[in-house]
């Protein structure tokens, strides 16, 4: 094939291209540019030289569809951990007019990475150099999230250690990669929680990074004092909080997690965003993404998420639209402020014997006054615990006898088999919204 036809195939497979880029409506090719500049002592995104500050969520492919709920909440922004749907999320931010901060899914040595074997640790980084080409001028792009908590890594006792230091080399070649092909758009890693050491061991490696990120949960109440006390002096943006962690909450005797209800979840969200990133004075956090717009199993189906596992958004989602629009949505979730089982509580440690029988109760009221209905379910405990995020198998339902079932209390007959179990009740309003809460016993 001579050169001239070769060009001439080239170029028409171009226009193709673009023509059906045009007809799916992805007409905008040009990428926005992003910068952090510190205005009166104020560090903000610019893009296109107009302030920005982060207000968002994290979310997976899955959530796509409630895109539109979450612009309607007062969100401006969305994270990801990774790129595998990553046009479709681009894309549905461009019809919302939503920016994302974009993730690029590194290895952990927590889940078994070895950064010694430089054939992986190469594979790795020609496997994101493509992503980092094809989205790199997307216009909903804000920034690139490189590395989700790669400094998270226990030893035997199950405390925080250092990581291999070529983890961050691996992270630094990505970081330099992105400054050569990408000049609009800012680069950072995320770190579980502010450890100075840890902080400081990643930007011995890589210090042009243009900004931290911190996941914190429990600790968001005191970030800034967490930051400034470690004397980092460096932008932060904040890409994950939420609940209390379950690492951070009581356990019962026997070694399970102690879950607040889906009220006090939504309380302590309020407080804690007060006291950690709007009071803050330090002008270096940069905005916030709001832990987990969905649904997933960690420790419990209900920890993390701001939606059922069937889809009602939950109490949070209303504090967060007060938060970001002033105003609380029309219809509210109900309030569930407490759960107990035979009178007691989670944290009294509950024995119970076999095939015998208990009453259960949930406190709730609905702010509109609106009829509600509550669902009870039974649960064994996680068998697998997992770390970091990653998947963690939900325990199935078990059948259970119900000796009666009226107006948030339950009587019940509790499993033969011994062990430990978990009972949700899951509340549900007429229009849509849900609460919950859950406790554990233990059949001895």
């Amino acid at each position: 094939m001579n050169k001239a036809l070769y060009h001439t195939i080239i170029f028409f497979l171009l226009v193709i291209h673009i023509a059906c880029d045009n007809r799916e409506g992805n007409v905008d090719v040009t990428p926005s540019k992003v910068e952090i500049k510190q205005v009166d002592g104020v560090h903000r995104f610019f893009i296109n030289d107009q302030p920005f500050e982060v207000r968002g969520v994290g979310l997976d492919f899955d959530q796509i569809s409630s895109m539109n709920r979450l612009k309607q909440a007062g969100a401006n922004s969305f994270r990801t951990w990774g790129t595998n749907n990553a046009k479709q999320e681009l894309d549905s931010a461009a019809k919302y007019g939503l920016m994302v901060a974009l993730g690029l899914d590194m290895e952990k040595e927590l889940h078994g990475f070895d950064y010694n074997n430089k054939a992986k640790v190469k594979e790795q980084f020609n496997r994101l150099k493509e992503r980092i080409l094809l989205f790199k001028d997307h216009p909903n792009l804000l920034c690139w999230v490189v590395g989700n908590e790669l400094n998270l890594l226990f030893d035997d006792k199950g405390q925080l250690k250092l990581v291999n230091p070529k983890a961050y080399e691996a992270l630094a070649d990505l970081v330099d990669f992105i400054h050569e092909v990408d000049p609009n758009h800012p680069v950072t890693t995320t770190f579980a929680g502010v450890h100075k050491s840890h902080v400081e061991l990643a930007l011995k490696h890589v210090p042009q990074l243009d900004f931290l990120s911190y996941q914190v949960y429990g600790d968001l109440m005191i970030l800034p004092d967490l930051v400034s006390n470690a004397e980092i002096d460096y932008p932060y943006m904040v890409t994950e909080y939420g609940p209390m962690g379950h690492w951070e909450r009581p356990s019962t005797e026997w070694g399970r997690e102690i879950e607040e209800t889906s009220t006090e979840k939504a309380k302590g969200y309020v407080t804690r965003i007060n006291k950690g990133i709007l009071e803050d004075k330090s002008g270096l956090c940069l905005g916030s993404y709001a832990f987990y717009w969905g649904q997933k199993q960690e420790r419990t189906p209900t920890w993390y998420g701001m939606f059922l596992k069937t889809g009602e958004p939950t109490e949070v989602i209303d504090e967060l639209t007060k938060l970001w629009t002033g105003t609380y949505p029309e219809n509210r979730a109900p309030f569930v402020t407490d759960i107990t089982f035979n009178s007691l509580r989670a944290t009294d440690n509950i024995y119970v014997s076999p095939n015998s029988s208990h009453t259960a109760k949930i406190e709730v009221e609905d702010p509109e006054s609106d009829e509600l209905d509550v669902e009870w379910i039974l649960r064994k405990e996680v068998v697998v615990k997992s770390d970091g995020g990653a998947f963690e198998k939900e325990p199935e339902a078990i059948q259970f006898e119900k000796e009666a079932d009226e107006n948030g209390t339950i009587k019940f007959i509790v499993p033969e088999e011994k062990g430990d179990y978990r009972l949700f009740a899951y509340v549900r309003d007429t229009k849509g919204k849900a609460g919950y809460a859950n406790i554990p016993f233990y059949v001895k």
